[in-house]
């Protein structure tokens, strides 16, 4: 039971700083993906970065145990959901996260867009046997480099956890260099109304 509320009160707060944050708010992902306004890219990768140090030079350290590390399959159903997945939230301006947060907010828009994530899973779960037919849900379990203990090949003959904080360490190197703003104009980021 305590799990359960921890993960409550975890899902609350994250979704109050994703709101804070200006991403349940359609308009400002829309700036952001027409390169307008990058705050929120700016986010995400300060958010990425520091949570890939964090896990990564945890694991090294035994801190973070490496068997909770779980990897998806990398086969070509994960690509074409990867690019349906970019694309709606192109379209609606949410990611499944931000669309729950935002219907949180009251937001109503919102709810089409988790009547239609629901639609789409339904459909996929009909279509299943089809896609598994055709191959496109097989593959391997990799990582780009090795973590030791984990048992996922890696790509690169390299250590996953120093490739992890090397990249994150990258994502927050970009964070801090990127402008607010690559061209136009607009307002600074305020909360979702």
């Amino acid at each position: 039971m305590s799990s359960i509320i921890l993960a409550v009160v975890i899902g609350a707060a994250f979704g109050a700083v994703l709101d804070r944050i200006g991403a349940t708010n359609p308009n400002w992902i829309g700036k952001m993906l027409n390169l307008t306004n990058l705050h929120l890219m700016k986010t995400i990768l300060l958010a990425i970065g520091t949570a890939s140090v964090l896990m990564f030079g945890g694991q090294m350290l035994g801190l973070v145990d490496v068997g909770h590390m779980s990897v998806k399959t990398a086969y070509a159903g994960v690509f074409i959901g990867g690019l349906l997945l970019g694309g709606g939230w192109a379209a609606a301006g949410y990611c499944p996260g931000t669309g729950v947060c935002a219907a949180a907010t009251g937001r109503k828009d919102a709810l089409f867009y988790i009547a239609g994530g629901l639609l789409g899973a339904a459909a996929y779960m009909v279509t299943y046997p089809a896609w598994k037919s055709a191959g496109l849900l097989e593959g391997e379990k990799l990582t780009l480099g090795t973590v030791p203990g984990s048992g996922y090949d890696g790509i690169l003959p390299v250590s996953g956890d120093i490739l992890g904080i090397v990249m994150g360490l990258a994502f927050v190197a970009v964070a801090i260099a990127l402008p607010e703003r690559l061209r136009g104009g607009g307002e600074a980021v305020a909360p979702a109304e």
